[in-house]
């Protein structure tokens, strides 16, 4: 174990348990969903975070500018809808009909997504660094972003519009954030879609984070990441 991790560990003041790097991800995996449905009548959320080289700075950066966590959380709106439709047409605004068209796609195959992948090594498959699940005591999930205020950087939301969009996209599919590394965010959809169209909550993850689709699928089209949504119980988000 690194001698950070159980200081960042002890600075969240929650309970917390430590997988060193090289651990088998399964563990984790099989850690974090039981501590979800525990969670349930325990009075917190998980989430789990890679200790990574970039995201220890990260985080000590932040402690460093001594953010306030009760104003984030007291600072979300209900306007995550409304803020992902205008990262959309942002995103698309210099788009002629044809080119949006090629971008949206007609694809009706994807990759279903039921594991979190994003504490993994491209290497061996193992913990990329130390990882701590975190059980943070938060009544509602997208309090989590309180404590883990990721973004302001790249085409990442920043904290106040991450929360506010985890707050709609629980309202409306029962969607948490549950992994975090420094440029990596993953949610745990145990609801999948929850009934509603592939292609619009498509359209928002790509507002949310265009780099999933430009390169995180083989077509460069929603239409593929939407096949996939359908059956899937991990969101999947990667800024570069």
């Amino acid at each position: 174990m690194e001698e950070s991790t159980k200081k960042i560990a002890e600075g969240f003041r929650c309970s917390y348990t430590v997988f060193e790097q090289g651990t088998d991800p399964q563990f984790v995996e099989r850690a974090y969903r039981k501590a979800f449905e525990a969670g349930k009548t325990g009075g917190f959320y998980p989430a789990v975070l890679c200790l990574d080289e970039c995201a220890v700075e990260w985080l000590e950066e932040v402690v460093k500018q001594e953010y306030d966590r009760e104003k984030i959380i007291a600072g979300c709106q209900n306007n995550g809808r409304e803020l992902l439709e205008e990262r959309f047409l942002e995103y698309t605004e210099e788009y002629g009909e044809e080119e949006l068209e090629e971008l949206l796609g007609e694809e009706t195959e994807g990759e279903e997504q039921n594991q979190f992948i994003g504490y993994m090594s491209f290497q061996d498959g193992m913990l990329e660094a130390d990882t701590l699940l975190l059980e943070i005591p938060v009544e509602h999930p997208w309090e989590l972003i309180g404590y883990l205020p990721m973004g302001g950087w790249n085409e990442c939301p920043a904290p106040d519009e991450m929360i506010s969009i985890c707050k709609y996209w629980y309202e409306k599919y029962q969607a948490v954030p549950a992994v975090f590394t420094h440029d990596v965010m993953e949610f745990y959809a145990p609801m999948k879609l929850n009934g509603a169209d592939t292609m619009e909550v498509a359209k928002e993850q790509y507002a949310f984070c265009p780099d999933r689709v430009d390169q995180g699928t083989g077509t460069y089209k929603i239409s593929e990441l939407a096949a996939g949504l359908e059956k899937s119980e991990i969101w999947y988000f990667w800024w570069d």
